[in-house]
């Protein structure tokens, strides 16, 4: 399968999940605040890391564009209409690069559904667990899938990793902002937002050395963690040591 057919089965995939949230507002609701307890997880997990001159950039980065409940709707539209283009206007390692935003973009946007669902189910049965931390908890563990979850983090890394290596193409940077005006004219300013923003921020952990392997290091570490916690610690401790790292965000 292409690049063009590939971007354009995950964003429809993206955009299914998406209607169904629309015809079902409760739904819709639930997967909403699946996405908030996520961002803020993701505030309080990385606080040090976000709070740093080196790394904070990336972190912030990676909280807008992969772990962020901000909507993605316009950048999905954008990837689904100029898939075709894409492959003309951009060199191969940034199409490469926008192929695996859009799956793993499909990837977590159906885990969150998915999520989102168990939410809204104990909440009908009237099984409500009593915080937001615990009831998190609660639908991770009833939607399970530990290899998807596996497969998601290492996308994430992949991602960066991508995206460091991006910066040592010579040249690239200056391509990029040369295609500014026409990414614009021809509808794709929310990827060249996105691509520009990765490029500077990447680049700029590129040039402290070891930066991009310790970053990534941090993410897989503390993601594996979290993993950890959320399928095998006691209901508890999961719920405690989650509404902590909630607590670190506020």
């Amino acid at each position: 399968m292409d690049a063009a057919q590939t971007i354009r089965d995950a964003i429809a995939h993206v955009t299914a999940l998406r209607e169904q949230r629309t015809a079902d507002p409760a739904l819709g609701a639930a997967v909403g605040r699946v996405k908030a307890v996520q961002a803020q997880r993701f505030r309080g997990t990385y606080a040090d890391l976000m709070a740093s001159p080196a790394f904070g950039p990336a972190a912030r980065f990676f909280l807008v564009e992969l772990y962020s409940d901000s909507d993605y709707t316009e950048r999905d539209q954008q990837f689904g209409r100029i898939a075709g283009t894409l492959q003309t206007m951009f060199p191969q390692p940034v199409v490469a690069t926008a192929v695996d935003l859009a799956v793993l973009h499909a990837q977590t946007e159906a885990l969150d559904h998915a999520m989102g669902r168990a939410w809204q189910q104990a909440s009908s049965q009237g099984s409500t667990p009593p915080s937001d931390a615990a009831r998190y908890a609660a639908a991770w563990r009833a939607v399970g899938d530990r290899p998807a979850r596996q497969q998601q983090l290492q996308r994430v890394l992949a991602m960066g990793t991508d995206l460091a290596r991006l910066t040592r193409t010579p040249g690239l940077r200056m391509m990029l902002r040369m295609m500014r005006a026409p990414a614009q004219a021809a509808g794709m300013g929310a990827l060249q937002k996105f691509l520009e923003a990765g490029f500077d921020t990447f680049g700029q952990l590129a040039r402290q050395r070891g930066g991009v392997a310790q970053f990534l290091a941090a993410i897989e570490q503390r993601e594996r963690a979290l993993m950890d916690l959320l399928f095998d610690a006691d209901p508890v401790t999961c719920g405690t040591q989650l509404e902590n790292t909630l607590g670190q965000a506020r």
